[in-house]
């Protein structure tokens, strides 16, 4: 069989549209799911106890469990528990943020241990609420701890966000599926897909390498 790659630029409009939808699915995702990864790491880090047992828990079951798994759950067992309907892209990005939160809280809770308890004295001292002291000095200090584990997340969500178009999410993955089914091609095809996921990710990939080296060395943190 003669394979020819150079047909696939005839569907470029299709997979840029597919591309745009997973990028746009994966920041959802990534910025719901980082936030609530905040959380659930002040949580597993927390004096209280029951905190800690459901933060646990919970991490531990997200993390243990197919991500696929977690999607078909969210699309057709939420809406059936909450007598609501979700849409495919809905399903998508609640499913990819609950196991974002997941795999990002450990990164926060290691981060958060390496912020002197001086900090919170003297937060104390100067009358700051509990709200004022998380966002403004416990958060950010956070952030730039975990950078390097938190990018590295982030590429895995990128890649794992292929998995929406098992629930119909017209995604790179599933523009690529149907072009794919209908050419009757799918070594060219599927071969474009895979080396355009790897395009985005690997240069992320190296820069979450560069940063760690580089700019977390050089401030320090």
């Amino acid at each position: 069989m003669d394979y020819n790659f150079a047909f696939v630029l005839r569907y470029q409009d299709a997979l840029l549209i597919g591309l745009r939808m997973t990028v746009m699915i994966s920041l959802a995702s990534i910025a719901i799911g980082c936030l609530w990864g905040f959380v659930l790491g002040m949580a597993r880090g927390s004096s209280l106890r029951w905190a800690r047992v459901l933060a646990t828990v919970y991490i531990e079951f997200f993390r243990g469990t197919p991500v696929i798994v977690q999607l078909f759950w969210v699309f057709f067992c939420l809406p059936l528990l909450l007598g609501i309907e979700l849409s495919n892209m809905a399903s998508g990005i609640v499913a990819l943020s609950l196991y974002m939160g997941a795999i990002s809280a450990e990164s926060f809770r290691a981060a958060l241990k390496t912020i002197s308890p001086d900090q919170h004295n003297a937060c104390v001292a100067l009358g700051l609420s509990r709200y004022a002291e998380i966002r403004y000095v416990l958060m950010p200090q956070a952030i730039l701890r975990a950078i390097p584990t938190l990018l590295s997340n982030c590429v895995s969500l990128f890649k794992e966000s292929a998995l929406v178009s098992a629930v119909g999410m017209a995604d790179l993955m599933f523009v690529g599926q149907n072009i794919s089914n209908a050419t009757a091609r799918p070594v060219e095809v599927l071969t474009v897909v895979a080396v355009i996921y790897f395009v985005i990710a690997f240069p992320l990939t190296r820069g979450v390498t560069v940063l760690e080296r580089k700019v977390l060395k050089g401030l320090a943190v």
